[in-house]
């Protein structure tokens, strides 16, 4: 059997960093406890308090604390006491680290960023290596902090680039089982739906097997639908009831938990009066979801870039974002090394978001610890944060249309825009 050396070097690298930083004192705890970490439907520690109950035989959704999957319970209930044998559930996250960075190698080595079946880049021969990119997502600062800190998030974050990956190559039913585990984790990844199955309808008409995209869409969305149902009703005989419902999406729909992270959710519900409080559920949520049908028709001929963008998306406006949802952004936004050139605020969303990361851990220890601050101080910073990543989106955005459009009119390559 051949073994690729320089990948086997580099996810030895990677696990090697992983436990050099797990076996720093109090480091694994103390970064489980930030903010931008974990989230209510993310945090490790919740998930400890979950699995206290489950192994006494007591709800674990009784107290309003866990909200997280039910299947997790069991995964992580195999697994020796987190307290008195840490070391297992380390590389339980390790693993789970390279397998992500296995999928996105997988995408890249496609070449789908640059040529897909619709649409070809006359930038596509700029791209980086497989390898590079994987680099990029497991030294990726962010991604290492999310490892440390153990939220569940790693495991949406897995579940969502295999997805990609098996629609790169056709797999079309386990992409749908991959994004369903993923949206029973997390719920949001389900919105990711069209351009998914899109993709993957494009890499079957490359292998010319012939089937109308109306058909293919339904059959892929009964997969979903299937598997989810599958996943649904094992929860269900887990936990004995139906509960789990309205305590692990009942959560995330109507945002009842108003613990402190980074996005823009929280802080406005706050301060939001309850008359008024589902009208804007219901705004927050249109608008998330708004996004999806108009990127994915007018970027048709480039799923890839519309699952990309979107998850940058997400991560600004989903209602429990944390730094594991910017990471993933992060980790397919090398794929479009072609475009870069293209792009005309790097350095502005770039320095922004790394004015936010330094930032943002000082304030909110002024305001929770130091009591010289208020929520005001983290949730400006966390503004700053949201506008780093939307200028990145943007630009990103602009970028590939800009791309579109050369080739459509090759007379305007390389001269200035300006919007009229």
């Amino acid at each position: 059997m051949n073994v690729d050396r320089r990948k086997a070097s580099l996810f030895a690298t990677a696990a090697v960093v992983r436990l050099l930083f797990f076996s720093f004192p109090g480091l694994p705890d103390l970064l489980t406890g930030r903010v931008e970490i974990s989230t209510p439907v993310t945090s490790f520690k919740r998930l400890q308090e979950g699995l206290f109950l489950y192994n006494h035989n007591v709800s674990p959704y009784d107290g309003g604390v866990y909200h997280q999957a039910p299947l997790l319970l069991p995964l992580f209930s195999l697994l020796p006491n987190s307290m008195s044998y840490p070391a297992f559930t380390y590389l339980l996250y390790i693993l789970v680290d390279l397998l992500s960075a296995n999928a996105l190698m997988q995408i890249a080595e496609t070449g789908e960023a640059g040529s897909s079946k619709l649409y070809t880049s006359p930038r596509k021969d700029k791209r980086w290596s497989s390898y590079a990119i994987a680099a990029a997502f497991l030294f990726n600062p962010f991604t290492i902090a999310t490892c440390i800190g153990r939220p569940t998030s790693v495991f949406t974050t897995c579940a969502i680039l295999h997805a990609i990956a098996k629609a790169v190559v056709g797999a079309s039913f386990t992409s749908m089982f991959a994004l369903s585990f993923a949206a029973y984790i997390s719920m949001y990844p389900i919105l990711l739906f069209p351009p998914l199955v899109l993709l993957a309808y494009d890499r079957k008409r490359n292998r010319n097997e012939e089937e109308t995209v109306y058909s293919f869409v339904i059959g892929n969305a009964m997969a979903v639908g299937g598997s989810l149902y599958a996943l649904l009703q094992m929860s269900f005989l887990i936990t004995g009831s139906w509960e789990f419902l309205e305590s692990t999406y009942g959560v995330q729909l109507l945002l009842p938990d108003l613990t402190p992270n980074v996005g823009l959710w929280w802080y406005f519900f706050i301060e939001m009066f309850d008359s008024f409080r589902n009208f804007f559920l219901g705004v927050f949520w249109i608008h998330l979801s708004s996004y999806v049908a108009g990127l994915t028709i007018r970027l048709r001929r480039q799923p890839l870039f519309v699952l990309t963008i979107l998850l940058g998306i997400f991560a600004i406006f989903k209602p429990y974002p944390s730094i594991s949802d910017t990471s993933l952004f992060l980790a397919l936004f090398p794929l479009y090394r072609h475009v870069f050139p293209l792009m005309r605020y790097t350095f502005l969303a770039s320095s922004t978001v790394l004015y936010a990361t330094l930032l943002g851990p000082a304030f909110y220890y002024l305001w929770i610890y130091a009591g010289s601050g208020n929520a005001n101080f983290f949730y400006a910073i966390t503004l700053v944060w949201s506008l780093g990543l939307s200028i990145l989106v943007a630009d990103t955005l602009f970028a590939v249309l800009r791309d579109e459009w050369e080739v459509e009119r090759p007379e305007m390559r390389g001269k200035e825009i300006r919007q009229v």
